[in-house]
């Protein structure tokens, strides 16, 4: 017999959210890398926080390039 279901909705404790989006940004950003290294493929993930911190992977500089406006404050997130 499998997990339970759960109700996906957003957590209401902001130290409970954080701890979540933490473990959750890094199973994420782990996927993409073992993707783009199973499949040979070119990945690309960002990811912005609550606070407007980035976070992003890429296998390639695809990423990079598009974040580079980003964090030099040309677009807004």
């Amino acid at each position: 017999m499998g997990r339970g279901k759960i109700v996906i909705r957003r957590i209401d404790n902001s130290t409970s959210r954080q701890v979540a989006f933490s473990k959750r940004r890094n199973g994420l950003l782990k996927k993409a890398k073992e993707l783009a290294i199973l499949c040979d493929t070119e990945v690309g993930v960002m990811v912005f926080s609550s606070t407007g911190r980035l976070y992003e992977y890429s296998s390639t500089r695809i990423v990079q390039d598009i974040s580079q406006p980003i964090k030099g404050g040309n677009i807004d997130p």
